[in-house]
């Protein structure tokens, strides 16, 4: 097969002539069924640079207005469009700029620190409803967050969230860095989404470096590591989906198949995270694993997660907790935008490797998929178990077109042009896209968005009818990373 052309080099963004004119131009690009992918500021001598991501086919457009120095308000967008909740809360914490109307749709009186998690106030939503905090310290391997659920005993009627405990900074830490140095940054931004975000970032950097698409056998490489992260991570989910359900044969069972995928991917290139292999302009060596050898590994694996997975799903009482817990509504998920396997259980179908495809997924057998719309974490559970059969099988093609492609080139040349682009892929938790300016050749802004900050958003928003020995079965079957929000 021929390698996919390389994607256009980004046009200038359009400017709006105010906040209130990009807010109309964003919503009616909505309203024509394009996607809101995410918010964010950038200082500038003359003010904030508001910029709004909306995913359009074949691209994530940029469309910005200007907040003039000394303003310290504008329009608030989350009454109009909720997804931009915490976008707009980010940008309140880092420039201090006060979204005005924000509690027409938010029902507070202005927005709550996301940066700053012990300013969150815990707010009591009724009578009779007492709080308790759960987290941020939690038993066992666990990330920093807290809940604070509100429950008049076993109902959960509201959920608030404090996240930030653990903030590195990873934005400011991007800017000054070569384009080659980045990587390194791009791929710890998410240590679930390794690859995924190594991907997005240099789509980006690509798109202001090289007319060309990547070699045809880089393009393989990156689809192999990206399907091997997408199933060590949906198995990591059935692995804690398993265990809050008490099933200890099961989990300790996924777990293995998990540790057997990470050792493939170490021994293919020396790190479990398939980290160090994708660079701008290609990959930087083939797999330290022969086809055969591979194909190998990967048959056994499959045939031994298909069998798991077939006893798991045909365990009632498994099925049970799972079924109608905490459903997100077709409705909600598609006002929301909701990515990855959050959205398509609830009949939301986006997929970055399909609807924006890149690299080697244009030319690869990727099959429509399997429609859900329960939205529950019963719905969450079946998309990943799809997704790990894909993969399996877009692995196997991947592999012999590796086998056959003969020799030739790993990288090209990728010397990135001042200017700006924005670079996506698919990761397990949904799309990830990449914001960056090059100026002088150096980083001068860089803004990772994980599927875990867009999805993250609608976690208190599944808890209707559910109670609180729901909450594991529903945190797990979100699957999301709370180093991709706090980043």
């Amino acid at each position: 097969m021929t390698p996919p052309a390389a994607a256009p080099p980004p046009a200038a963004p359009p400017l709006a002539p105010s906040v209130p004119a990009l807010w109309e131009l964003v919503t009616d690009e909505v309203k024509q069924g394009h996607r809101f992918a995410g918010l964010m500021g950038t200082s500038r001598p003359e003010g904030v640079l508001v910029s709004a991501h909306l995913a359009v086919p074949g691209d994530i457009a940029i469309r910005e207005a200007l907040v003039p120095a000394g303003v310290m308000t504008y329009p608030a967008l989350t009454p109009i469009l909720s997804a931009a909740d915490w976008y707009e809360r980010e940008i309140s914490d880092v420039f201090g700029l006060r979204p005005e109307g924000y509690a027409a749709g938010a029902g507070q009186p202005g927005p709550a620190p996301l940066l700053r998690p012990h300013l969150v106030p815990a707010y009591l939503h009724g009578p009779g409803l007492f709080t308790i905090p759960h987290g941020p310290v939690r038993s066992g391997v666990m990330e920093s967050i807290e809940y604070l659920v509100q429950t008049p005993g076993e109902d959960i009627p509201h959920l608030d969230i404090r996240l930030f405990y653990k903030h590195r900074g990873v934005e400011d830490r991007f800017e000054r860095l070569g384009p080659a140095q980045a990587v390194l940054l791009a791929e710890r931004t998410e240590g679930v989404a390794s690859v995924a975000h190594a991907l997005a970032y240099c789509h980006a950097i690509e798109r202001l470096g090289t007319d060309e698409p990547v070699p045809w056998r880089a393009a393989l490489i990156r689809a192999l590591h990206a399907e091997l992260e997408r199933i060590s991570s949906h198995l990591d989910v059935t692995v804690r989906l398993a265990d809050a359900a008490g099933l200890a044969v099961a989990a300790a069972r996924f777990g293995f198949h998990k540790e057997q995928a990470a050792r493939l991917v170490s021994a293919m290139c020396g790190s479990r995270f398939g980290r160090g292999v994708v660079r701008p302009g290609g990959v930087s060596a083939m797999p330290s694993v022969s086809a055969a050898d591979f194909l190998a590994q990967i048959s056994k694996l499959e045939r031994a997660i298909t069998s798991d997975l077939r006893l798991l799903m045909g365990t009632a009482s498994f099925l049970d907790r799972l079924r109608a817990t905490g459903p997100l509504t077709p409705g909600r998920a598609k006002e929301h935008g909701a990515l990855g396997p959050i959205g398509k259980a609830s009949g939301r179908v986006d997929d970055a490797r399909r609807d924006r495809p890149y690299d080697a997924y244009p030319s690869l057998g990727l099959r429509p998929p399997r429609e859900h719309h329960a939205g529950d974490a019963l719905a969450r559970l079946a998309v990943r178990v799809d997704e790990i059969r894909e993969s399996f099988h877009l692995l196997r093609q991947a592999a012999d077109e590796l086998d056959d492609a003969g020799e030739g080139p790993l990288s090209l040349p990728c010397d990135p042009a001042s200017g700006r682009a924005t670079g996506w892929a698919e990761a397990p938790q949904g799309e990830v896209s990449y914001d960056v300016r090059i100026e002088d050749g150096q980083l001068t802004r860089c803004h990772p968005r994980s599927a875990s900050f867009h999805n993250l958003m609608l976690f208190g928003a599944v808890f209707a009818g559910d109670i609180l020995t729901d909450f594991p079965f529903i945190e797990a079957s979100f699957g999301l990373s709370v180093a991709g929000v706090a980043r």
